[in-house]
């Protein structure tokens, strides 16, 4: 099993079908599934690019890619060096000082790294830019299959506790998780009532593209992933581990190669920080260089470039989760790379700790490992003092999740695990709104259960801390409070459609609860709706009592999914309870999807 390659066969058992998907080559959670199983506080940062040219005019064979480091602030002096020395800007961004250049020059970056001001050049791939960067084709938009009802809690999310969890929060729909990767299909069914197109964009080529569709999946990764972090409860194929908050698409993976070049994490990562994702999921590494040595110019400006963009994206707020990979090595005691480059010839090199798999290795990132059930999956890289935490990824069944075109399908693999992880930070996220990356990723650490080390000479640490689980596996029951809510449970799952200016009631009849309702009664309400503006919500006691939950707040933002507490002290709990939804206002409609109350 060869599986950090990120370049292996992922079977992926579809509705009724079980098919074979070439991984893309930088993907950090691709693991064979077995066919029997299936800068701190920079200043905003608008991308900035060069005016547009023509592909005839701009393009030649041998056009390569350069990042162009200098001082934070106005590039102006150094983008204008880069014309001059055959070069063209194709992306700039002055709050991180960070360039990209296009040239057909063999000298481009010798004779760059001599100019005033620059301090580091680097070619970014051993490949010629494809022509498609000038005038970028649209992903497929593919129909969609349906499915029937149904949403069997999987066994990944029994194991993290997810299923518990959602009993306190399903996830605020004020949450952004960003799902940087091979693309989303917002059109599935179980991820476009929690998709957000307008902060949703491809960086293929390392220049935002915000057309309708850009964003969408050139492969089947990215909408597994996404399916994992936040696939709707909405009574079809799966639940992902924080189904109430949005995700977007950041497609940073270029078409035809499915790579993920510098250029386009760099851009994933500002439009990170300037479109306020929470969090982000990273399941790839950087290509072509599995690990980026700094010793060698090149890669040393792969390192600084990519390093800039997290620092800033974490500074305006995001927390960056990565995968581990999946080559089943030590991060801790490197000493061979023998993929590299992946866009061209690998050869074998002598590597030593300095060299970083990027983004995972860099400051501030959250770098997860795979779990199988108990054991640490087989493919799954590790490291003391590298591996931060575990999650499932899957080994011989693999985590099933969502594919393109409305179906489902199983894939192994660290980026499997990460967006298990990145959905319990979604859920930390949920329950302590303000809370900054450094404290989230404290909190990842304290909420995980830890795992021990077993007889494995490579698995160096403690119970407490070790290469192969990090600081535990996490458990997003802990992260979300501790333990279920105490009391009984009761809830209506049954669908009331809301319609423009109308008002419609849900029912609920508690029976065998002695006296009084407590002064803390959780009331779980889940609407599907979009503009919540237009919505009044309120909880209706058996004696007409009425408690009013949500009052035309919110605007334009989609969905109620979320927990209140209402002080019912003065209600007898034993009787027929309502939840009362008034539409006031035309344009928008939805339905009550399910609510609850627990005692």
């Amino acid at each position: 099993m060869s599986g950090r390659p990120r370049r292996t066969l992922v079977l992926a058992a579809t509705l009724g079908a079980a098919l074979a998907f070439g991984a893309p080559a930088a993907l950090a959670g691709t693991a064979p599934v077995s066919p029997s199983g299936s800068a701190a506080s920079a200043p905003a940062a608008a991308p900035q690019a060069a005016a547009p040219a023509s592909q005839s005019a701009t393009w030649v064979a041998g056009t390569r890619a350069y990042l162009v480091i200098t001082a934070p602030g106005d590039t102006t002096a150094v983008r204008n060096a880069v014309t001059a020395n055959g070069g063209t800007v194709f992306q700039y961004y002055d709050a991180i000082g960070v360039i990209t250049a296009h040239s057909a020059s063999a000298s481009f970056a010798a004779t760059m790294r001599g100019v005033s001001g620059v301090q580091q050049v680097g070619a970014t791939r051993t490949s010629d830019v494809p022509a498609d960067a000038y005038n970028p084709a649209l992903p497929a938009n593919p129909a969609q299959s349906t499915t029937p009802s149904g949403e069997p809690v999987r066994a990944d999310m029994t194991q993290i506790k997810a299923d518990q969890a959602w009993a306190v929060t399903t996830g605020s729909a004020s949450v952004k998780v960003g799902i940087l990767d091979t693309g989303v299909d917002d059109q599935h069914q179980d991820l476009a009532p929690n998709f957000n197109a307008a902060d949703s964009a491809s960086c293929a080529y390392g220049k935002p593209d915000t057309r309708t569709g850009a964003w969408r999946d050139i492969g089947t990764h990215g909408t597994h992933v996404a399916g994992t972090v936040a696939a709707a409860k909405n009574g079809k194929g799966v639940i992902g581990v924080a189904p109430g908050v949005k995700i977007s698409s950041v497609r940073i993976a270029e078409p035809n190669s499915s790579l993920f070049f510098a250029e386009n994490t760099i851009c994933g990562f500002m439009w990170a920080g300037d479109h306020g994702f929470k969090v982000t999921n990273n399941s790839y590494y950087t290509d072509p260089w599995q690990f980026n040595c700094p010793d060698n110019a090149d890669q040393a400006a792969i390192i600084e470039g990519v390093k800039r963009a997290q620092e800033y994206a974490e500074g305006k707020g995001s927390l960056q989760v990565a995968a581990a990979g999946n080559s089943n090595l030590d991060l801790a005691n490197k000493t061979t790379d023998t993929e590299s480059p992946n866009d061209s010839t690998p050869v074998t090199r002598t590597i030593t700790n300095a060299c970083l798999d990027i983004p995972t290795e860099l400051p501030g990132v959250v770098t997860v490992s795979a779990m199988g059930t108990t054991a640490k999956a087989s493919y799954s890289n590790y490291g003391l003092n590298v591996v931060d935490i575990t999650a499932p990824g899957g080994d011989a069944t693999g985590i099933y999740s969502t594919l393109p075109g409305g179906k489902y399908g199983s894939m192994s693999g660290t980026s499997m695990a990460s967006p298990h992880v990145a959905g319990v930070a979604a859920l930390l996220v949920s329950t302590n709104p303000g809370i900054t990356p450094a404290q989230l990723r404290d909190k990842l650490a304290t909420q995980a259960n830890d795992v021990a080390c077993p007889s494995d000479s490579r698995c160096k640490g403690t119970t407490a801390k070790n290469g192969f689980f990090g600081e535990g596996q996490v458990d997003a029951l802990k992260a979300v409070g501790s333990t279920p809510p105490p009391g009984k449970f009761f809830e209506n799952t049954a669908d009331f459609a809301i319609g423009d200016n109308t008002t419609v009631e849900s029912s609920l009849t508690v029976s065998g609860v002695t006296g009084n309702a407590p002064t803390t009664l959780k009331v779980g309400v889940n609407i599907v709706h979009t503009y919540i503006g237009d919505l009044k919500v309120d909880l209706i006691a058996p004696d007409g009592s009425v408690y009013t939950l949500h009052n035309r707040s919110g605007g334009s933002t989609d969905n109620i999914n979320q927990v209140y507490t209402v002080n019912a002290s003065s209600e007898v709990a034993n009787g027929t309870w309502k939840l009362r939804v008034n539409d006031n206002a035309g344009g928008d409609i939805g339905r009550i999807d399910s609510w609850n109350l627990t005692f």
